[in-house]
């Protein structure tokens, strides 16, 4: 994920909250956004598994 995508996308999320928001509510959506763009970035890099695959996995290490 590049810095300055999530510099400039946290920026614009920001400007969209109200006023009377909490700094908690600034938190959240700036780690919301971060992960947002995370996931992005990984399907791009083909970073991904299908959830079949991924029940998969799960049901081998419940196995051990």
């Amino acid at each position: 994920m590049g810095a300055i995508k999530l510099r400039d996308t946290t920026i614009e999320v920001i400007k969209n909250l109200p006023q009377s928001c909490t700094i908690e509510e600034i938190m959240y959506e700036i780690n919301l956004t971060a992960q947002v763009l995370e996931g992005l970035n990984d399907i791009e890099e083909n970073r991904t598994i299908s959830t079949k695959n991924l029940l998969k996995k799960i049901d081998e290490w419940k196995r051990k």
